[in-house]
């Protein structure tokens, strides 16, 4: 098997752009598409704490009972990537469901409300947020 060493790809065409071979060899994919451009695992719990692990997130605010903004390290190019958010709670509710609250995602900031049954807002004990599209 061959192996390939670099701290860098840069494609031949544009500099930003590599395509990939998809599995059935039939399809290509642009790698920095298929990206994660930012993601974070926090605890909601009591006292709020800060992100037990993210990639390009600079802060959270806790905004409420499982109520979060998400900042961005590095903006978004605009307002219409895409996100999963997934909370957990280890009490004998039901187990959280997730979407983003009122407030509109922005280039710089994620709001995500964590609820369970009965559209009850709740602060779990974990929660994962996945942001894919364009960095600006």
């Amino acid at each position: 098997m061959s192996e390939i060493k670099t701290d860098k790809l840069t494609g031949v065409g544009t500099a930003g752009s590599i395509v990939v071979t998809g599995e059935g060899n039939s399809t290509t994919t642009n790698l920095q598409q298929g990206l994660a451009k930012a993601w974070v695992n926090l605890d909601g719990v009591g006292t709020f704490n800060e992100a037990g692990d993210s990639f390009n997130v600079s802060t959270l605010a806790d905004n409420g009972t499982g109520n979060y903004s998400i900042n961005f390290a590095n903006n978004m190019s605009n307002s219409l990537y895409c996100f999963n958010f997934g909370a957990y709670t280890s009490d004998n509710n039901s187990t959280n469901l997730a979407g983003f609250n009122s407030q509109a995602p922005s280039t710089s900031v994620l709001r995500v409300q964590a609820v369970k049954s009965g559209n009850v807002a709740d602060d779990p004990d974990q929660a994962c947020a996945s942001i894919n599209g364009d960095l600006a």
